[in-house]
């Protein structure tokens, strides 16, 4: 046991049969999302640059990263902004991201542009 304990991070050699199972764990633990402070903070950050960049265009009410990042959700005014311009508005959003941020994967932006009209029956 001391000698795994030990040597899971290679500070002293390996005798043990345990010794690289459980630096095997200690690495497969330490790689899991929120395992290091630094990842957590960086992801959460990532994620609200991700919703800055669709703020940052006219006619947008709310916008949320979601799916881990792999998907951004953009609702937009429908008085600001027509079925043409949220087409055109999903491409400029997308390419923003494309230039201007660093991210694993693709990121899919959706905009959703909703009208409603409601009466009330008396």
């Amino acid at each position: 046991m001391c000698n795994a304990i030990g040597a899971h991070h290679d500070e002293i050699e390996m005798t043990s049969l345990l010794s690289p199972i459980i630096q095997v764990c200690d690495a497969i633990s330490g790689a899991r999302p929120g395992a290091r402070r630094q990842v957590l903070d960086s992801y959460i950050q990532r994620l609200k640059d991700l919703e800055d960049v669709a703020l940052g265009f006219n006619g947008v009410k709310k916008a949320y990263a979601i799916q881990a990042g792999r998907e951004l959700r953009v609702i937009v005014e429908s008085e600001k902004v027509n079925d043409q311009n949220a087409a055109d508005l999903s491409f400029s959003i997308s390419q923003k991201i494309q230039t201007d941020m660093t991210y694993p994967g693709q990121v899919k932006v959706t905009v959703i542009r909703e009208t409603r009209a409601v009466n009330i029956a008396k």
